[in-house]
């Protein structure tokens, strides 16, 4: 496919482009965090390295006064499921109408190109800012995230540097790059239901009993729940069930157990242990033997209005003349880990119609608009 000359990009899209041809999928890190480490220790961050099992992760700072504001990233992405679906190799970024096409270009190797050189420009126009700055980059963002972002946010905690404020660079954006910034999240509690009965045949129920039958009651129950009404900066608490397993592999055997798995995305109007007690309340209602194993995965955070929200939303009408909108919306992402310690998160990126998707594509203006805002927000923050 027809590429850009390189001549002509800009210094964010030419490192988007190196960033995108390395075979980043998680947990493999596939040599970008050295490039990135490369780029910001020649300004003056100090990098640290911070590999637990088979995830790298990456902390560099500049500065050793507060306020400490961050940039959150990640340099895994997703696989490319069927090449022969691409119209182009996902690791070889090109350009068509306008937009730079290849998996990661906007979840999320798009924004931490223009988060590199948004800090390049303003060290060099600020090289004696106040506090510190700093980036917290992980290859666990898109797998089990267990080895990444949560373990440096352990290791900081244990020695006591504190977040001030932390930007990630997650695509929140819905028709124009600045028009919707997260500024929080709601709960992830998943949920594993086991329920037993007897197997048998299906022309002898008698004797057996079927456990589809015996849940069918309290699965249509949770399905009709109202959990909560949700708040200002929350929709209402959701529950769906994402799985549903049980049988023999026959038409003729009634099965000896079911398995449901469940998820609720909550607000901060309930807790998991208060969801927990209400789905085990529940089922404890009906005559069923069973077990249930939970995870929770994220807990709700919000960040209002304050520094980095404020500094944020003048950026954006500064550099592209929109009013944003604050969300919730959407799923999960890492600052579930950081939001804990007391900072401040904002998510702020590119548009995430295509993220995850087969063609995988950014605007690729988009990526220079958000390396300015991300420039903008350091000037109003630390100087």
């Amino acid at each position: 496919m027809p590429k850009t000359p390189s001549s002509t990009l800009s210094e964010t899209l030419e490192l988007a482009e190196t960033l995108i041809s390395r075979e980043s999928i998680t947990p493999d890190d596939a040599g970008c965090q050295d490039i990135i480490a490369q780029r910001l220790s020649a300004i003056g961050f100090h990098t640290e390295r911070l590999r637990y099992d088979d995830v790298d992760n990456l902390w560099l700072r500049r500065g050793n006064t507060e306020p400490l504001y961050a940039f959150a990233g990640h340099t895994d992405v997703v696989p490319t499921g069927p090449l022969d679906q691409w119209r182009s190799p996902p690791f070889s970024p090109s350009y068509r109408d306008g937009y730079l096409y290849g998996r990661g270009a906007a979840d999320m190797k798009g924004s931490i190109a223009a988060m590199v050189t948004a800090c390049e420009r303003f060290v060099a126009n600020h090289p004696q800012h106040k506090g510190s700055f700093a980036f917290l980059i992980t290859s666990d963002e898109e797998g089990p995230s267990v080895n990444g972002t949560v373990k440096v946010m352990q290791h900081l905690e244990a020695r006591g540097e504190k977040i001030t404020g932390c930007l990630v660079g997650e695509p929140s954006s819905t028709n124009t790059v600045g028009d919707v910034i997260k500024n929080g999240r709601r709960g992830s509690l998943s949920g594993h239901l086991s329920v037993y009965g007897t197997q048998g045949h299906v022309a002898y129920p008698q004797h057996a009993a079927n456990p589809i039958h015996l849940c069918s009651a309290a699965i249509t129950e949770l399905c009709v729940i109202e959990w909560d009404k949700g708040n200002a900066n929350f929709p209402p608490t959701t529950f769906q069930i994402t799985n549903i397993q049980a049988g023999a592999g026959a038409s003729n055997v009634i099965p000896g157990k079911l398995e449901v798995w469940f998820n609720f995305r909550y607000s901060t109007e309930v807790t998991h242990l208060q969801l927990q007690e209400q789905v085990t309340a529940l089922l404890n209602r009906y005559p069923l033997k069973f077990d249930l194993k939970w995870n929770l995965s994220g807990k709700p955070f919000i960040t209002n209005a304050g520094e980095l929200v404020d500094a944020t939303r003048s950026a954006i009408k500064t550099v592209t003349g929109i009013d944003t909108q604050l969300s919730t919306a959407g799923g999960t992402s890492d600052g579930r880990f950081i939001a804990p310690t007391g900072a401040q998160v904002v998510e702020l990126g590119p548009c995430n119609n295509t993220i995850h998707k087969i063609d995988e594509c950014v605007k690729a203006t988009d990526l220079d608009t958000l390396s300015d805002i991300y420039e903008l927000i350091l000037r109003k923050l630390l100087t």
